[in-house]
């Protein structure tokens, strides 16, 4: 089965996913905080090179009544930081993310496709085959419950979908 997500190069992964558009209301998903916490996080975004990054992930919030599966007890609400590094509203956004002791950089470019928008969100520098196969399922489960939400209907379970995607990427990497 093809996978939205693919590793480009070692420590460097890329996921493509089709959205409902317009790419304003994309852009506003991924930089506003409270349209942004109902699939990845909350946190507030300095919208400007140099800008302060925060990462407040709440999976619990994100998960409802889901058991959180044993390895990532313990990790139910983490923070995490980092800084902008490029910005062209509504196009592109990077920034790093001081993520599990590792310097990683994100990168989020919209391109309109009529009435839908192509996100590419590629991710630097994660090193590990087990920590790879985890952001590879993060990044496709997360932008799953983004086009979810963006098509007003249920969201999918978090952590089944995230789990199930972690172990088929770990056994293709």
């Amino acid at each position: 089965m093809t996978r939205p997500v693919t590793v480009i190069e070692p420590g460097t992964v890329k996921l493509e996913r089709l959205l409902p558009g317009p790419v304003e209301r994309v852009w506003a998903y991924l930089t506003e905080s409270d349209k942004r916490v109902k699939w990845l996080c909350a946190g507030e975004f300095d919208l400007r090179v140099g800008g302060k990054v925060r990462l407040e992930f709440n999976n619990k919030r994100l998960a409802g009544d889901e058991v959180m599966p044993e390895k990532y007890k313990g990790r139910e609400q983490n923070v995490s930081e980092g800084v902008i590094t490029r910005l062209e509203p509504p196009r592109l956004l990077a920034h790093t993310w001081l993520w599990k002791d590792q310097d990683t950089e994100v990168s989020y470019e919209l391109q309109p496709r009529g009435k839908e928008v192509l996100l590419t969100i590629v991710h630097r520098r994660v090193q590990g085959r087990d920590l790879t196969a985890s952001v590879m399922g993060g990044w496709d489960a997360h932008t799953g419950i983004l086009a979810d939400v963006l098509n007003g209907v249920a969201p999918r379970p978090f952590w089944k979908t995230h789990s199930k995607l972690e172990a088929e990427y770990g056994a293709s990497l």
